[in-house]
């Protein structure tokens, strides 16, 4: 059996699905506010002067800080259901059918977080890792729990999640600076192989 990682961002879809999601879930109006009241940090990060885990926990406390975690997850679940399938790749869903085919054990590696992702995944049939999001009494903090799934950070989540000499080959697939990483692990890697 051959373990296949995907990374999900700009590699299964073709835009940024963590940005997408918080416009559908706060609206047009608020996600724009937000925007322009975060546009400093954004700046700062584009320039390579601020940490992606930092913006992210920015974004996390200015839309959903206090929000209950199963009204974020039911928000989730409805954009898994009415926006995700129009942002994947047909190239990248054929993949994961011909590796689902063979029998592959396939997950998602991916930097957002895992409530957006895991009823797309589970619909799909892939495993997940991904970022976690700090709850406290049934509220998102708008921290993470633990580090931003990005990176080496990738690397250590499949390590600690397989282990990965049981498999006869190791697949990833990925776009961005973030899954140099995971690529490196890899047997057989994809770089913006579906684009």
């Amino acid at each position: 059996m051959n373990l296949v990682l995907f990374d999900f961002d700009g590699t299964v879809t073709d835009c940024d699905s963590f940005l997408l999601f918080v416009r559908y879930a706060v609206g047009e109006r608020k996600f724009l506010y937000g925007a322009a009241v975060l546009s400093p940090k954004i700046l700062l990060f584009k320039m390579g002067k601020y940490p992606n885990y930092r913006l992210k926990q920015d974004f996390l406390a200015f839309f959903f800080g206090g929000w209950k975690e199963e009204e974020f997850n039911r928000s989730a679940r409805r954009f898994a259901r009415e926006k995700i399938p129009a942002i994947v790749r047909p190239s990248a869903m054929d993949c994961i059918r011909n590796h689902r085919e063979q029998g592959d054990q396939l997950v998602l590696v991916s930097a957002s977080p895992e409530n957006t992702l895991a009823s797309w995944c589970r619909q799909t049939g892939l495993e997940l890792l991904a970022t976690r999001l700090e709850i406290v009494d049934g509220h998102i903090t708008g921290r993470l729990q633990g580090k931003n799934c990005w990176g080496d950070e990738k690397v250590v989540r499949v390590k600690k999640a397989y282990d990965i000499r049981e498999f006869d080959n190791i697949y990833a697939y990925g776009d961005s600076s973030g899954d140099r990483a995971m690529l490196a692990l890899a047997d057989k890697s994809f770089y913006r192989h579906f684009t």
